[in-house]
């Protein structure tokens, strides 16, 4: 079992109204009391902060970003399927844009999700990050979906997502929309805990050049080059590189640990504005890196895509899609000897093919109908060369067809409710549907209310059927053949309000239930092999708050805090032999503050403050903990002219090293302090 448990490792180190919050026991409820306090003695200092500071200035700020109003009425997508104001928007979602991304310590795409404060972001090691909303940020994290314009990077190898080969170029992103709550309706299977939505910037936006060179201390060396321009009067592109090297970690004890990271990647997207209401869009990358593991070996992975898009938009009236994309991932991951067999390698090649056509459109002045029809094949080769691991079948290919409806119906002026539904068959566990319903309620041009009631599913991946361990025939841990879907129904209620121009916030509650989760079992007649099991269920509620503030013309903050409950358990009558405690490793307090500052001598000064508290994960099938941890990082930029930047960046600046993730021991990594320096030139 502990074989697994390191296997499992080295798999996902290349990569997952108030009376819900008082469904808990009074007593937890009473032990949470003082961290809500904090957050509502926050909150009243955040109203009257701003009514003492200077005139909210805009027209004269440097921030780079949008006022608080402009913020809420970005135009996200995520939530409804089309295009629709933040404020508007029935869930409990954030918004990272441009700026939050470039004036933050962050260096990939992983790093920015910290600006998130509906998510809970644990680094293992320089090039591994467990990332997930709402808990079950699990070693093997499965329940948070992950999108890059459109495309979804999860893999079905483990259902999660290998965030070492998700980047790009920082500055060309647009925002990312972080949903924290099911999502499947519109984006389907594995959309159960979250969404991500990242979407980068048309290439009409990103003309001219772009070199960025960092070095530091861990960082031990970046490059980063980008240049578009015009082919055509409406049509332009842009091509990029980008390279990164990240120094090895360090173990608990101060040893050096075996794991730096080395990773390149390149890219193209062109964007052709046929008419004012028709756009061509076609973009692609490829990418390579080497990630040194524990064992003393190292594991390698590469890949490429694809994406052809086409889009209309019609006056707001209506919105038309379609999408088609080739996406190819391979993975080499050794495996050490164990007792039952020798050293070896794991190789997996996947190729997905995916199409969706989407379209929305208002009916009247009642309904706005979105719905879209969609088919993705998957081949999923693994070439057993491990003795200690197999994947049987070797090859699997998976044929997902679905489509989707949803319609939002006025019911008054202010008043609307939203029924719809996804269904999609998967080779596994055939039909499956997710339905939603939402009542929101715009109770003014600042507020908005909304109350939901979701159902989203977890298909089986490929480790929870197919895996051997060791390859047969003395299997000591084996998929299990009759592995189902995991299930959610979930509840929700929150509101989002722009409180003054200079302050707004957010605030959702939720209860979620669980069904069919993964256990640790046996088979009826024999001992061995262990195989995968649905003998897990949980109730899980919490809270999450956001809120933004508008200090004077040179100052913003945002702030968040989280509140998870968990209650996992074994169902009555039958077993887990990891005690219910593999799916779970999040804390139940989460805290953030980011400040964002424009100095005199065009100096920006941007600083985020995080607390985590003590999260509890699995440990040979006891509790295993990591301890409460508060990190500070800061960026110190400084604009020489119009083209030329330099900045420094320090990281985890409290501590010579912490603990983020994983089970006690003098094994386990800790995240090191950091300094390095950018130098940046535009033109």
């Amino acid at each position: 079992m502990p074989t697994l448990v390191a296997n499992v490792n080295q798999i996902s180190q290349l990569g997952s109204p108030l009376f819900v919050a008082c469904l808990g026991s009074a007593s937890e409820f009473l032990r949470d009391a003082r961290y809500i306090s904090l957050l509502v003695t926050m909150s009243c200092m955040s109203l009257v902060t701003p009514a003492r500071s200077a005139p909210l200035d805009t027209a004269g700020s440097r921030l780079k970003g949008l006022s608080l109003e402009e913020l809420m009425d970005v135009e996200v997508t995520s939530v409804s399927g089309y295009s629709e104001k933040l404020s508007d928007a029935p869930s409990a979602i954030q918004v990272i844009n441009t700026a939050d991304i470039t004036r933050s310590s962050a260096s990939t795409i992983a790093e920015a999700m910290r600006f998130a404060n509906n998510l809970n972001v644990a680094q293992k090691n320089p090039h591994d990050w467990a990332i997930s909303a709402r808990g079950f940020n699990a070693n093997v994290g499965n329940k948070l979906l992950v999108l890059i314009d459109g495309r979804s990077v999860y893999t079905p190898l483990f259902a999660g997502v290998f965030w070492n080969a998700q980047d790009y170029v920082l500055e060309d992103i647009d925002q990312i929309e972080v949903i924290s709550g099911p999502g499947g309706t519109v984006w389907g299977a594995n959309a159960v805990n979250g969404v991500i939505n990242i979407n980068t910037k048309s290439a009409r936006d990103t003309q001219g050049s772009l070199i960025k060179l960092s070095d530091g201390t861990e960082m031990r060396g970046s490059t980063t080059a980008r240049y578009g321009g015009k082919i055509a009067p409406n049509a332009y592109f842009r091509i990029y590189g980008k390279f990164l090297s990240e120094d090895k970690g360090v173990l608990t004890d101060g040893r050096a640990a075996s794991d730096g990271w080395q990773q390149g990647q390149g890219g193209f997207r062109v964007d052709a504005y046929a008419s004012s209401t028709d756009t061509l869009t076609v973009q692609g990358d490829v990418y390579s890196g080497a990630l040194d593991i524990q064992s003393g070996d190292t594991a390698h992975l590469s890949g490429g895509n694809l994406i052809g898009r086409w889009s209309r938009s019609r006056n707001g009236e209506s919105e038309t899609s379609f999408q088609l994309y080739f996406d190819r991932t391979y993975i080499t991951v050794p495996f050490a000897a164990t007792v039952f067999a020798p050293a070896g390698f794991l190789k997996d090649d996947l190729d997905t093919y995916d199409l969706k056509l989407q379209h929305s459109a208002h009916l009247g002045r009642v309904h706005q109908i979105v719905g879209g029809i969609g088919y993705r094949f998957t081949r999923d080769t693994v070439k057993n060369q491990a003795p200690n691991v197999a994947y049987l079948p070797a090859r699997y290919d998976q044929h997902l067809p679905n489509f989707f409806v949803q319609d939002e119906v006025r019911l008054l002026e202010n008043l609307s409710l939203t029924l719809g539904s996804k269904f999609e068959h998967n080779s596994y566990t055939g039909f499956e549907f997710e339905p939603n319903i939402r009542l929101q309620d715009k109770l003014s041009a600042n507020q908005t209310w909304w109350v939901a009631v979701s159902r989203a599913v977890r298909m089986p991946s490929r480790f929870d059927r197919d895996l051997y361990e060791p390859a047969p025939p003395l299997s000591v841990i084996a998929g299990g053949p009759h592995f189902t879907s995991e299930t959610l129904i979930a509840y929700e209620t929150g509101c989002r309000v722009l409180i003054t121009s200079r302050v707004s916030s957010s605030v959702s509650f939720f209860y979620n239930d669980y069904d069919h989760l993964r256990s640790w079992g046996t088979t009826p007649t024999t001992i061995l092999p262990i195989i995968f099991e649905n003998n897990l269920d949980a109730k899980t509620y919490g809270l999450e708050f956001n809120t933004d503030i508008q200090l004077s013309f040179w100052w913003r903050l945002n702030t968040g805090y989280n509140l998870l409950r968990e209650h996992v358990r074994v169902k009555p009558g039958y077993l887990d032999l990891q005690n219910a405690l593999d799916e779970t490793a999040d804390p139940r307090h989460q805290f953030s503050l980011h400040s964002i500052m424009d100095l005199p001598g065009q100096i920006e000064l941007d600083s985020s403050l995080r607390w985590i508290s003590s999260l509890h994960n699995n440990n040979g099938g006891v509790p295993g903990t990591v301890p409460t941890y508060m990190e500070l990082d800061v960026r110190l930029g400084w604009h020489l002219s119009r083209s030329l930047e330099v900045a420094l960046v320090g990281r985890n600046l409290l501590h010579d090293h912490h603990p983020e993730y994983g089970p006690p021991g003098r094994d386990r990594e800790e995240l090191q302090r950091s300094v390095f320096a950018e130098i940046s030139w535009r033109n």
